[in-house]
């Protein structure tokens, strides 16, 4: 019996090749819906490091009253005055802290929605339930205020996030202009310096624009222009990695790193402190969860606490650009081994 033209052509047009990508799509599909719904369905506060300044045995008591919460929503210690709370809220090593009155019944909050107003309101309702218990009531201040045109305190994650989509959609667009594995070591070379071009002027433009063209984050220009840059070839030479051990499955590969696992887990609608363990375990180690956090730090806190998070960054374009060349060089050898000797 003879198959139809029909059934001919679907056998040549769905490859094993073409189905094992479609099956790898659809993976990907059903993991970006667990990644998103997982890490953000039922956002609470835990182990959210939190002072505590009040006079004498006030403070040790509060301590242990704050720390035998329901859940652990905090990871309270005692801090000396108000002054050393409010510093190292800028030093980002707290995202809150009571002061207690011991001559009234209203207490101070600190908070620094700059680091995320998801989190300053979650603390806020906390601490005013927790006093009104104690027939207290409680002033909130915001140390560390996001602009009035950052909405929640999205736009550092949204930049972020505008600069890692640049990174994996240039190395893309190489893999399927010229093939995902470079032909050997000069052409990588090549694609990485292209990827640093790249990240140099889409660092500067993603700067300029929630800078001076939004006003929707107060940093220095040229401090997020750097930023950019080092996320934008980071994520890039990430891909190209990938792309070079893997072939065209490196760019799956990149989505499921940065995309799936990294957006979710990076703290940009909820801080980390609101995630659930996993995802706060592996946000700062990946792109968007470094970049979101040394953004934040720019604009609003004085650029304290970047470190890691540059050094992650740094760490990702520098093990891309290793690997990359790497695979190449191994590609040639392998090619130059398969030519017939004379």
């Amino acid at each position: 019996m003879t198959r139809s033209p029909f059934l001919r052509e679907v056998k040549d047009a769905v490859t094993p090749r073409a189905t094992l990508l479609v099956l790898g799509v659809i993976a990907l599909q059903v993991l970006f819906i667990a990644s998103y719904v997982g890490a953000l369905h039922d956002p609470e506060p835990k182990d959210v490091p939190f002072g505590v300044v009040a006079p004498g045995a006030a403070a040790e008591q509060t301590v242990a009253r704050l720390a035998e919460l329901p859940g652990d929503p905090l990871d309270p210690r005692t801090v000396a005055d108000e002054a050393t709370a409010r510093q190292r809220i800028l030093d980002r090593d707290l995202d809150g802290a009571l002061v207690v009155d011991p001559g009234g019944t209203r207490d101070t909050l600190l908070v620094a929605s700059g680091g995320g107003s998801a989190l300053a309101t979650a603390l806020e309702h906390l601490v005013t339930e927790l006093e009104r218990a104690e027939r207290r009531t409680v002033r909130t201040v915001d140390v560390a205020p996001a602009s009035d045109q950052d909405f929640d305190g999205l736009s550092s994650f949204y930049l972020v996030v505008g600069w890692c989509v640049g990174g994996y959609l240039c190395a893309s667009i190489l893999a399927i202009s010229t093939g995902a594995r470079p032909a050997n070591p000069r052409r990588a070379a090549i694609r990485l310096l292209v990827m640093a071009l790249v990240a140099i002027v889409g660092g500067l433009g993603g700067a300029v624009v929630v800078g001076p063209v939004l006003g929707a984050l107060p940093g220095a220009v040229v401090d997020l222009w750097g930023l950019g840059a080092l996320i934008t070839f980071a994520v890039g030479a990430a891909t190209l990695a990938l792309q070079g051990v893997f072939g065209i499955v490196g760019i799956g590969l990149a989505i499921l790193l940065v995309v799936i696992a990294g957006n979710p887990s990076a703290g940009g609608a909820f801080p980390l402190p609101m995630l659930p363990p996993f995802w706060k375990a592996i946000g700062p180690a990946l792109p968007p969860g470094a970049g979101t956090w040394a953004a934040r730090s720019i604009a609003y806190f004085k650029g304290n606490d970047t470190t890691v998070s540059l050094l992650v960054l740094w760490a990702w374009a520098v093990l891309g650009v290793a690997v990359t060349m790497l695979a190449s060089v191994l590609r040639l050898r392998r090619r130059e081994a398969e030519l017939p000797t004379r």
